[in-house]
């Protein structure tokens, strides 16, 4: 069993391999900006991705999902840094491991199949669109903002639009042009020519536009100095050189502060979100999956548990699994879980030797792939789609996107959620019932499970039967009849004799009698 798993995960590493690379390449500014906007050290960010992709996706029972630290997080951690202190931040995030990996126990993943396909493919759009209108600033050299234009969540002085308008009046020559000869060169590794090449379709476009983007810097400085990309906009590790300085890096929890209630409080809702988000992209994650394979939730949720333990154990930042990087995985090419263990892999080796070299990458080469990753997400296809599908899928669709636009991740999906479950009840409020009239004979027919969110419904159809008539009510395809309907039928059999209505019941569990005939006496 061992040695066949194994197979198959060498099977495919020509294709996970280069997406591990790419992966990481847009994993090291991620998990580094994240951190800072959480008010953490730039180091709890790698370390948090570096757990991610060594342990969650070892444990995980996804292919294709890439946990790392959140952008959806950042306010709780911000606020529990702030209030409880960074040491005592890292022992809530161990205890919320402790935590989801109890939920997955008790099989809590569960929660994730609730949400309908019109909100996560809204969920989809909606990163998309944030995903391209936070790297524009990045494509244009404008980094003003820096700290918080790689997370989802808007900072209160700035809107996307008014982000935008300042990044176009301020821009780098040299950023333009790598980023617009980088999106090229996505666009044309993606044509069927690069494709059927037998060895350019080895090399995945993103790493290919992240050479040329070192290379074009390179000799800018040398030959063109005024087209060279300014060290502000090209990644920025922590000087680390070796194992030894690496281990400095660590931080460990307060142990000490594991009487204070807030403590808990933190974990909980650390757990409960980071859940939440990681179910979602769980979801979204499968949908995006070319073999359209189905993750074991429960599975995933102790995957996150025993990684959120670990990476506050070590001074890391809360793991969830992560749609941004997922999809770029996927969109590089990745088969398997062995590409987010690669670039675990990766962060761990760069993270210890590597920082130099990694920090001469401009971040306009990674705003290109991520730009390219959003436009994925957030095709025009995808909207019209959705409209064609009827306004019943559009309207939750759409208000999922303008929600998490205006709002943040959790906060629109809540949105969304709520007008899918209006839609859904308002579809489930006109099919219950169907009354068919010939002359002066009635079938009122239940036709699935009826609730007392029927029964207005029912009462009104009711009161359209006419006097001296004869009504037979139908529950053959009924598997569940609430007992507010029940009450609501045996109350207008009780009056119909004042109207010469007579009643035959057929299949109408709980009423007596069951297949005979009411009469008017």
């Amino acid at each position: 069993m061992f040695r066949r798993h194994l197979d198959y995960y060498f099977r495919y590493l020509d294709h996970d391999i280069p997406a591990g690379v790419v992966v990481f390449l847009v994993a090291v500014p991620l998990c580094l900006g994240i951190a800072v906007a959480s008010g953490a050290p730039p180091f709890s960010g790698v370390i948090s991705g570096i757990v991610g992709g060594l342990v969650v996706s070892v444990l995980s029972g996804s292919q294709l999902s890439v946990s790392g630290p959140a952008a959806g997080l950042t306010v709780i951690v911000a606020t529990a840094v702030e209030k409880l202190g960074f040491d005592a931040m890292l022992l809530a995030v161990a205890l919320s491991g402790l935590i989801q990996l109890g939920m997955g126990f008790l099989r809590a993943g569960v929660i994730g199949a609730f949400f309908p396909s019109a909100v996560i493919k809204g969920m989809l759009a909606a990163i998309g669109l944030i995903l391209i209108m936070k790297q524009l600033p990045h494509a244009v050299g404008y980094d003003a903002d820096a700290e918080t234009d790689l997370s989802f969540l808007e900072d209160d002085s700035h809107t996307h639009l008014s982000f935008l308008f300042d990044a176009l009046r301020s821009f780098s020559t040299g950023a333009v042009i790598v980023s617009g000869v980088s999106l090229a060169i996505m666009l044309l590794w993606d044509t069927p020519y690069i494709k059927k090449h037998r060895y350019l379709s080895l090399a995945p476009g993103p790493l290919v536009a992240v050479l040329f983007g070192v290379f074009y810097n390179i000799v800018a400085q040398t030959l063109f100095p005024s087209l060279a990309i300014a060290s502000q906009h090209l990644v920025n590790l922590p000087a680390i050189f070796g194992p030894i300085d690496f281990a400095r890096e660590f931080s460990f929890p307060d142990l000490t502060r594991l009487i204070d209630v807030q403590i808990y409080v933190t974990a909980a809702t650390l757990a409960l979100v980071g859940s939440l988000e990681t179910l979602l992209s769980l979801e979204a994650v499968d949908k995006l999956d070319p073999l359209k394979r189905i993750a074991p939730t429960n599975q995933e949720l102790k995957a996150q548990g025993v990684g959120n333990f670990l990476s506050g154990m070590l001074g890391g930042l809360p793991i969830t699994a992560v749609i941004v990087r997922s999809s770029a995985s996927i969109d590089a090419g990745a088969h398997t879980k062995a590409a987010s263990f690669v670039h675990g892999v990766l962060l761990l080796l760069s993270a210890m030797f590597l920082s130099s070299l990694l920090n001469m990458i401009p971040l306009a080469c990674l705003a290109a792939v991520l730009i390219l990753t959003g436009y994925k997400l957030a095709k025009p296809k995808l909207f019209i789609q959705q409209y064609e599908k009827g306004f019943n899928q559009f309207a939750p669709f759409a208000v999922t996107v303008g929600a998490i636009l205006s709002t943040d991740l959790l906060k629109g999906m809540a949105i969304g959620m709520a007008v899918g479950l209006f839609f859904v009840l308002r579809a489930n409020y006109h099919s219950a019932f169907t009354l068919t009239r010939d002359g002066r004979n009635y079938l009122l027919r239940l036709q699935k499970d009826v609730s007392f969110l029927n029964k207005a419904q029912l009462r009104n159809l009711l009161e359209d039967i006419d006097e001296n008539s004869y009504l037979v009510i139908d529950g053959a395809r009924a598997s569940f009849i609430d007992q507010d309907i029940l009450e609501t039928i045996q109350d207008f059999i009780k009056a119909a004799n004042d109207y010469d209505i007579r009643v035959e019941l057929k299949e109408m569990r709980g009423l007596e009698p069951v297949n005979g005939l009411v009469a008017a006496e």
